[in-house]
């Protein structure tokens, strides 16, 4: 690891004038007054951090570590500049994912889609509710599960993705399988959806440049097997920061533009409670790797833990408010469960800001 800068935006608001000199964010309207600003060495040891007024980045970072210049532009960029088009979905207005699992064992809602039929309906009828991505499933990674067979995998979601793209609905397929990525774009698929960010299965980036479709990359630490047994980050937002922009640099490498790579911080995944708080909290800093952001929050296990302790249906509310959590902080795609709701809520918050 080398030595790094890292900014944070911070007080958020879509009235410029309330903060002479703010500075925007994604050109989408709103601004930010302040940046987290942080230092920190090779060894991943935090050196400095401090609150600094927007206009005043560039001199702070000038006066504290002129070397990290470049990269304080390069940032300063990345958090100004608007998105392009994901998938052909605008960017600059909240984008919902409805969760399909084809599944009989995912956390919230296995079994309730394991029905081809069914699947393809409450898809179908998700996205009339509100969702512009459906997103299929076919394996679990809740904390826990085992793996499935490809051939398995494929059996599962190979006819719900063909009657959705004969629907005219725009599909992402969540795996982490590279066959599984080559055939479900095959079948009409347009999104990749991984939750090892294109590095669990040796293939998995050579087949993602070569289908030529959108990927979204997301931030696990370990295997859904292990991820939850003791996680640990010298500093979780920073380290999350680290490792998707990495991925996103190999796979530009590999071909597959900027504009067609998304992040996700990978809320439960390898993290606490605590962990994902401050992940949510801090969602702004991943606006710094130049690519759009989506949030999968929906039903997680920590919003009982903080609460009473709901199963899973229970914890809409919280969901919610987690959504709306990062719809404050520029995040521009929502992968969910309870799609009509969200789309609600978004609709009145964005009439009240």
């Amino acid at each position: 690891m080398t030595g790094d800068l890292y900014i944070r935006p911070l007080h958020m608001s879509s009235e410029k004038d309330i903060s002479p000199g703010a500075a925007p964010l994604l050109a989408s309207g709103e601004y930010y007054s302040a940046a987290e600003v942080t230092l920190r060495s090779s060894a991943g040891d935090i050196t400095r951090r401090e609150i600094v007024a927007s206009g005043e980045i560039l001199s702070w970072v000038q006066n504290n570590s002129p070397l990290h210049q470049d990269k304080a532009l390069a940032i300063l960029k990345n958090l100004s500049t608007k998105r392009s088009n994901f998938a052909g979905l605008n960017m600059s207005q909240p984008q919902i994912m409805a969760v399909i699992n084809v599944t009989p064992d995912s956390f919230s809602d296995g079994g309730d889609r394991y029905d081809r039929a069914r699947a393809v309906d409450d898809a179908l009828r998700m996205r009339e509710l509100g969702a512009s991505i459906l997103d299929v499933g076919g394996e679990s990674t809740r904390p826990g599960a085992e793996p499935v067979s490809e051939e398995e995998e494929l059996r599962r979601v190979l006819p719900v993705i063909e009657k959705l793209a004969e629907a005219g609905a725009l599909v992402s397929i969540d795996t982490r399988h590279a066959r599984v990525m080559r055939e479900a774009v095959a079948a009409g698929a347009g999104i990749i959806n991984d939750v090892t960010a294109l590095e669990g299965d040796k293939d998995s980036l050579e087949t993602a440049a070569f289908a030529k479709v959108p990927v979204i990359l997301m931030h696990m630490q370990g295997t859904p097997q292990t991820m939850q047994a003791n996680p640990c980050y010298q500093d979780v937002t920073l380290d999350v920061f680290d490792y998707l922009e990495k991925r996103v640099a190999a796979c530009v490498a590999a071909g597959i533009p900027r504009e067609m790579i998304a992040v996700d911080p990978g809320i439960g995944f390898g993290k606490t409670t605590e962990h994902n708080l401050r992940l949510l909290d801090a969602q702004a800093l991943l606006h710094g790797t130049g690519c759009p952001l989506l949030l999968g929050v929906s039903r997680k296990g920590f919003i009982g833990k903080l609460s009473r302790g709901e199963e899973p249906k229970e914890r809409v509310a919280g969901s919610l408010a987690c959504a709306l959590a990062g719809l404050v902080r520029g995040v521009q795609m929502y992968r969910v469960h309870d799609v009509a709701e969200t789309a609600q809520a978004f609709a009145i918050a964005r009439a009240i800001s």
